[in-house]
């Protein structure tokens, strides 16, 4: 190569390799930029803006996630599929989720003369909790509350709108109004606003039932007057946004008040304590005259007693995992069962191939199930048993025994709803999920020994051929 085509060559790479070193410079400054600019304020946003897509422009990847909680993906136990659906003016939706009283019939003899006994299907994401609550059979089975809507919709805004600026009196409000009256109040499921202060995006508890049941269970651990919103760790928060609605509850009194049972503990047999001394029931069992209790969807008291609150984690760390957009770290907001996204759930922390992940999770549940139904069939066996007594009135007939064998239901039944509404499958906290198991068993089985005692007396107004049954069942085990 002659001399000037040395010159050329060379000056022509230092080019290139300065335009490339330009690049990676330029590169690495908007990084750097990105990394220091969480979001760019496209729009103002405020304390009375609930709608998700205005929030979305200023953060287009977390809104983008966010709307995926329409999709629908099962796991080996969970999540839903879509089955079509024809509008009517009743029902307007065009797909629903399956039916899970089809599945496992056991579920109405549970429920029997409850309206979940007429409609309870596999749960959805959040794009989908408002829409479904608005349209299940249940509203027509029964007459709702206000207080229904805590769980399935924004409120944030309504709360300050009917409390006239203060959310707890918006709350009170709401709970006492039927729920038709109030439903179309509500615009969005559960947006930003629910979760996030607006003018700093921290997270915040803007749910005045949580307040009141996280103060009362940390009470009973002897911290008073606590302030969720003033006194939680960031770490903390980012479990208690979540147990904002994913939790036991009932309404109290003739206002309907939303309460969460805490002032014993989170535990199901602390929380059986306090409805005990509450006195509360949900409904008169149709084919015992028990009466019962529902449990309603406990992930936040579950995942408590397990393994992973123990060691920190939250349940955004697994459920809305972070992920990597650019420079920036975002929470991913589609909020799904980590079964579905363990590459980013689960090996954060577990070194471990997914489908070694994934097995691990799976034999739990498999082991979970198998006790599950091993305790569903008992407690359906003992409601079998129970019938023979449906029509006696204590009120009439006072029977201290047969009040008991009816409390023992209540007990046993609650338990056991409190594990099969928990949606978790007994991953959260196995080892807790198989104990409350084994409390309803026994339960049972303090039940049908008072059973057999009842059956001997052929107690007044039962069906005799009926009541004589548990004692042949007797003889057969002697």
């Amino acid at each position: 190569m002659t001399k000037p085509k040395l010159i050329f060559a060379a000056v022509g790479g230092a080019a290139v390799v300065t335009v490339l070193m330009t690049a990676l410079l330029v590169n690495i400054f908007e990084r750097k930029t990105e990394a220091k600019n969480a979001f760019y304020r496209v729009v103002e946003i405020n304390d009375d803006i609930d709608d998700p897509a205005i929030w979305g422009k200023n953060f287009p990847h977390q809104y983008d996630s966010y709307l995926k909680t329409a999709d629908m993906r099962r796991t080996k136990y969970g999540g839903s599929e879509a089955f079509p659906h024809v509008p009517t003016d009743k029902d307007p939706r065009d797909n629903v989720s399956q039916q899970k009283l089809d599945e496992d019939p056991r579920l109405k003899t549970m429920w029997a003369g409850y309206a979940f006994s007429k409609d309870f299907r596999e749960e959805r994401g959040h794009a989908y909790m408002l829409v479904d609550q608005m349209y299940t059979e249940r509203q027509n089975a029964a007459k709702q509350p206000g207080a229904c809507l805590n769980c399935h919709a924004s409120l944030y805004t309504l709360y300050k709108k009917l409390g006239d600026g203060d959310i707890t009196k918006g709350f009170e409000e709401m709970n006492k109004i039927p729920y038709k009256d109030i439903v179309h109040s509500a615009k969005h499921p559960v947006s930003c606003i629910d979760c996030h202060d607006p003018s700093n995006m921290n997270l915040r508890i803007t749910r005045p039932a949580f307040m009141e049941g996280i103060k009362a269970f940390k009470a009973s651990q002897g911290i008073k007057e606590y302030d969720v919103n003033k006194m939680a760790t960031r770490q903390e928060m980012r479990t208690f946004v979540c147990g904002q609605c994913h939790v036991e509850y009932y309404f109290k009194g003739a206002d309907k008040r939303l309460t969460y049972p805490w002032s014993k503990g989170l535990k199901a047999d602390q929380i059986v304590e306090y409805y005990k001394e509450d006195g509360h029931t949900d409904w008169v069992h149709a084919e015992t005259g028990a009466k019962v209790l529902k449990a309603q969807h406990p992930e936040f008291e579950m995942f408590n007693q397990g393994v992973h609150a123990s060691a920190g984690v939250a349940c955004v760390d697994c459920h809305m995992p972070y992920q990597r957009v650019g420079a920036m770290k975002v929470t991913d907001h589609q909020v799904q069962s980590p079964l579905l996204n363990i590459n980013k759930a689960c090996q954060t922390c577990h070194n471990v191939p997914e489908k070694e992940l994934q097995s691990r999770v799976e034999r739990i549940q498999d082991r979970h199930m198998e006790l599950r139904n091993v305790a569903f069939d008992a407690l359906v066996d003992y409601i079998n048993d129970l019938k023979a007594y449906k029509n006696v009135d204590l009120t009439k007939t006072p029977n201290a025994k047969l009040a008991q064998a009816r409390d023992l239901q209540k007990q046993a039944q609650f338990l056991f709803d409190f594990v099969e509404a928990e949606n978790s499958s007994g991953f959260h906290a196995p080892q807790e999920s198989a104990r409350v198991l084994a409390l309803s068993i026994e339960r049972v089985r303090e039940g049908q020994k008072i059973v057999a005692q009842l059956a001997k007396e052929n107690l007044k107004d039962s069906k005799p051929e009926a009541a004589k049954a548990p004692v042949k069942e007797e003889k057969a085990k002697k």
